[in-house]
């Protein structure tokens, strides 16, 4: 572990839940969530600190998650890449530049040598709380899985069974397309996971579950 890994050191408690490598895509925090830019309600470096403050804090709370074995971000932004890099996350940069899922058939290719279980979770997740995600994870069991969003229409979380390509199918209506890749819905009473944020609405419901620290100073 880095100085700066404070993960627990116990992370693997079900044989039947095969730990995890999540994959982390993020665009440039200029281009980042242009649907909560797009409501007025604050200046683009604000925008800017907000994208990065909620990339850091769901990829804080991904790492303390029991079964996950690391977590790996993608992306090509030089001011992402190096608060993650001080924090001890390991980066890759976004060769395709090609959108969501070509990033994350990129990291497929880049960790499955390693003999990973391969992830894709979402980095908008300011409100995720480690026990949920733990939690969906064993209920993903070795199973091809995925988390909806709260809306029910797009997805948080997606993972691969173990051995096999991550086959993403992220964008509009990515629940739906997940399902019928043969993944199964996790559908357990896990908020946080579920609760990406896309809008100013989307960031209300978060705040009423409780933000991360970095989000919460962004907005205070």
């Amino acid at each position: 572990m880095t100085a700066n890994d404070d993960r627990p050191s116990r992370r693997f408690p079900q044989q039947d839940c095969p730990a995890v490598h999540l994959i982390v895509p993020i665009k440039p925090l200029h281009l980042a969530k242009s649907r909560l830019l797009s409501g007025g309600a604050r200046l683009p470096a604000a925008h800017a600190e907000l994208v990065a403050a909620v990339a850091l804090d769901t990829v804080a709370a991904a790492r303390r998650a029991a079964g996950v074995a690391d977590v790996v971000v993608i992306t090509s932004d030089p001011r992402l890449t190096a608060e993650f890099t001080a924090a001890g996350v390991e980066v890759l940069a976004d060769v395709p530049a090609a959108g969501l899922n070509p990033a994350l058939r990129h990291g497929d290719t880049e960790l499955s040598p390693r003999g990973a279980r391969i992830g894709a979770l979402q980095a908008d997740l300011p409100a995720l709380r480690p026990d949920d995600l733990a939690a969906a994870l064993r209920a993903a069991g070795a199973d091809r899985s995925f988390c909806p969003d709260r809306h029910g229409t797009g997805t948080t979380l997606l993972l691969a069974e173990p051995g096999r390509p991550l086959d993403p199918h992220f964008g509009p209506g990515s629940a739906d397309a997940h399902a019928e890749s043969g993944a199964k819905p996790l559908l357990g009473p896990w908020d946080s996971l579920r609760c990406d944020v896309d809008t100013e609405d989307d960031l209300a419901a978060a705040r009423a579950l409780g933000l991360g620290p970095r989000t919460a100073a962004a907005i205070a």
